[in-house]
């Protein structure tokens, strides 16, 4: 259904999008069902090429479907019941993506985790969710367990046992779930209804300019949620191709593969963009559109480096675990210079304080509407916590912006403290937890701090009797926290910056960082 961009309407200057409301999904409904509706269809094309340097694995239509529930079957045989929930924990492969499909086609909740979080974050996981199940790559950390596994090897030949049946029901059940770094210093566990792919549908032609003849690569493994949507389950709705580099592919040797592969629109974190465009050299990719970025925050810097160097636009989108992307550029709506894009259409979104909806060009809070079919059920057996985010029909995303009289918003910041690292969120509270529990740290204060244009790291700022050694640091966080949680610098002060009240101030944390290292 082709909707126009959200107005404000002249007569009513807030910021707030009119447009008309998506069409409500259909009931009842399947999640993986809607993902492989064209399979059928498209037998024999290719919808998944697993691409390197020296050659690939295709996987077609009808082959995708049929692993899919044959996986679906096989989870079944377990013992496992329509609304248990399995535990993902598997790395870059193939398997990932049909194991996770597998699951939702017969109404198993899997839960998406990365697989750089250590033994002790995938323990918390375990007691959150209560898995009847653990899908299990035995190089990915996982601690020992009484719960059922199945490996790697023995999920792939579950693939040619005989087709499940899809479990239609009801579009508000919980299909999967995802992990988000909770403010509080707690993973929270975020629970997706299957309505949710229905909602992505509005990212095709507010985000993408995706069609099925299109061959879209993603620079992601299998296992991060930006690839399975955007990158997988995205291009499979609307019968396109999905291409993924084979682990070990560095970023330097993506343009061989996009020239190779015939790639027409490449999605990626920021950072992947810049190291492909460092050294500026022009490079020529004649089948492509354009690129897709989310994740972190697009500066000028790497889009105009990114169109010098390749001739083609990116489109940003920003969203959150809690309701993926909903504001974003794209080829017919290209972004206003300085802003994210605009709401997409369908989508009901304002900027809100305290009293409602601000006027345009006044600073508010993204917020999204609680009838938005791509907004999560909530947080896992956390109603006050879910409760806490909302505002009368508003989910408070937390990030501040600008709406201007066209829709555009501008981005202007997190609310709080949260980092970002690499395209994924990260509580200060939750990395500080762990250095606080160092026997020799008496207090930690951590932030995300641009070393370099473009690059933005976590360091961290302790108080101790004595320095540490950092590499005793460095082993103890590389045991604790996944890698992408984990400080790049360690840095003994005297004291943490405090306000009147004694709270600690992490923005303050800046100065303190230039001073240690000569830039003041």
């Amino acid at each position: 259904m082709q909707q126009t961009r959200a107005r404000p309407k002249p007569w009513d200057m807030l910021s707030k999008t009119y447009s008309a409301p998506f069409p409500p999904c259909p009931t009842p409904f399947n999640l993986a069902a809607h993902v492989l509706g064209r399979a059928d269809a498209l037998d024999d094309k290719i919808a998944l090429a697993v691409v390197g340097l020296s050659g690939s694995e295709r996987w077609s239509y009808g082959k995708l479907k049929s692993a899919v529930l044959g996986t679906g079957t096989g989870l079944l045989r377990t013992g496992l019941n329509p609304g248990d929930r399995v535990l993902m924990r598997l790395g870059n492969c193939v398997e990932f993506p049909i194991a996770y499909l597998g699951a939702i086609a017969v109404g198993v909740v899997p839960v998406v985790t990365s697989s750089q979080l250590t033994e002790r974050e995938t323990e918390a996981i375990i007691e959150t969710v209560s898995p009847k199940l653990i899908l299990r790559d035995p190089d990915v950390p996982c601690p020992s367990t009484t719960i059922p596994e199945i490996d790697a090897g023995q999920l792939s030949s579950l693939r040619d046992l005989e087709p499940a049946t899809w479990q239609m029901a009801d579009p508000n059940r919980p299909a999967y779930i995802i992990f988000t770094s909770g403010t509080a210093g707690v993973p929270r566990a975020v629970v997706h209804a299957h309505r949710a792919i229905w909602a992505r549908q509005m990212m095709f032609a507010g985000w993408y300019g995706l069609t099925e003849d299109d061959r879209l690569m993603h620079a992601g493994a299998f296992n991060w949620t930006y690839t399975l949507g955007t990158g997988l389950m995205d291009p499979w709705t609307i019968g396109a191709t999905a291409l993924i580099p084979t682990s070990g592919i560095a970023p330097e040797q993506l343009p061989l593969l996009l020239r190779r592969h015939d790639v027409t629109i490449f999605a990626a974190a920021p950072g992947v963009y810049r190291k492909i465009t460092k050294g500026n050299k022009a490079t020529a990719l004649p089948k492509l559109r354009h690129g897709l970025t989310a994740g972190e925050k697009l500066s000028e810097t790497i889009r105009a480096s990114w169109k010098d160097t390749t001739g083609t636009e990116l489109f940003e989108a920003y969203g959150m675990s809690e309701c993926s992307t909903f504001v974003s550029s794209s080829p017919d709506h290209p972004a206003a210079e300085g802003t994210l894009g605009r709401p997409q259409p369908g989508r009901q979104i304002a900027l809100l304080n305290d009293a409602g909806p601000v006027e345009i060009g006044a600073e508010g809070t993204i917020a999204v509407h609680r009838d938005d079919p791509g907004l999560m059920l909530g947080y896992l057996d956390a109603e006050d916590d879910t409760n806490a985010r909302m505002q009368g029909d508003w989910f408070l995303t937390g990030d501040q912006g600008v709406m201007d009289a066209e829709g555009n918003i501008t981005y202007l910041g997190r609310a709080d403290d949260m980092m970002n690292a690499g395209g994924y969120r990260v509580s200060p509270m939750e990395v500080e937890a762990v250095l606080n529990a160092h026997p020799a740290i008496t207090q930690s204060a951590v932030t995300d701090i641009e070393v370099k244009q473009d690059a933005r790291l976590i360091m961290a700022f302790y108080t101790a009797s004595s320095p540490v050694a950092e590499a005793d640091l460095t082993t103890y966080v590389e045991k604790n926290l996944a890698a992408y949680k984990q400080p790049r610098g360690f840095f003994h002060v005297d004291a943490l910056p405090t306000g009147a009240n004694g709270k600690l101030l992490r923005r303050a944390l800046r100065p303190i960082y230039e001073a240690l290292n000569g830039q003041a």
